[in-house]
């Protein structure tokens, strides 16, 4: 198997290949992704839900992040690793952004991180990328700004809102990152900054016209108690399934 590289991600935009990408938060899901040989896995910062059981993703913390960030690098040996920066390790200046990023590199073992927000974080993005670390943007519905944008909701849907997204996502691509995740955007605008960005684009919860597509390990695998999102891909019904097994096993010591 090849070892996906950044150069890999863009040459899908550039040979119209459409790709895959998923969530991963611990050595053996990370394992099975990489075996299916999924081009790029994101430690999203939806581990804050997924894994720790926090309501959103603002609370997980740096720490709480590279310890699941070095879990999936132990066990992807050809997906590219992307690890999120949870809220407040990038925001306050470049500086702290710099070195906040700086640790899922050499501690966390990721080769890229990924930044939520547009032109007004630009400069921190273009200071990364200066000093070699990769950035993957994020724009549209972003989560860590889950209270100011009262809930998950989707973004874009006024001419203005379109217009800023559009904004945010060449100032992230003139800054040097070489992705952009769009998440819960029109289809019609996810659409039309696909075709204006010269960097891929990764859908989520987006239509089908962005370059790549990501979803939640988690959603994917209906591995959760909660109902998941309407743009969840489900392909499995697993929390069902270890819920049988773990019932089974009790009843099969009480009844031996």
């Amino acid at each position: 198997m090849i070892k996906f590289t950044i150069q890999h991600i863009q040459d899908f935009k550039a040979s119209n290949k459409p790709f895959s990408t998923i969530t991963a938060y611990d050595y053996i899901s990370a394992q099975a992704i990489d075996e299916a040989q999924i081009p790029l896995i994101l430690v999203g910062d939806s581990a804050s839900m997924m894994v720790y059981g926090y309501n959103t993703t603002i609370p997980i913390s740096i720490d709480e992040m590279l310890l699941v960030t070095k879990a999936v690098t132990r066990g992807a040996k050809h997906s590219l690793v992307v690890a999120d920066m949870p809220f407040l390790s990038y925001q306050p200046s470049v500086e702290e952004t710099i070195k906040n990023a700086g640790l899922f590199l050499k501690e966390g073992g990721a080769s890229a991180v990924k930044i939520e927000g547009g032109a007004h974080i630009s400069k921190h993005v273009a200071a990364l990328v200066e000093n070699g670390i990769p950035v993957l943007g994020h724009v549209g519905l972003t989560p860590q700004s889950y209270h100011q944008l009262s809930g998950y909701k989707i973004q874009g849907k006024t001419p203005e809102d379109a217009q800023k997204i559009m904004d945010d996502s060449l100032a992230l691509q003139e800054a040097g990152a070489f992705g952009v995740v769009l998440e819960c955007i029109p289809e019609n605008l996810a659409k039309e900054i696909t075709e204006c960005l010269s960097v891929p684009t990764i859908g989520i919860g987006s239509g089908p016209n962005c370059d790549g597509q990501i979803q939640v390990f988690h959603d994917v695998l209906g591995y959760s108690a909660s109902p998941a999102p309407k743009h969840a891909m489900q392909y499995g019904s697993m929390y069902a399934d270890v819920l049988t097994a773990i019932k089974k096993y009790k009843s099969d010591i009480e009844n031996q």
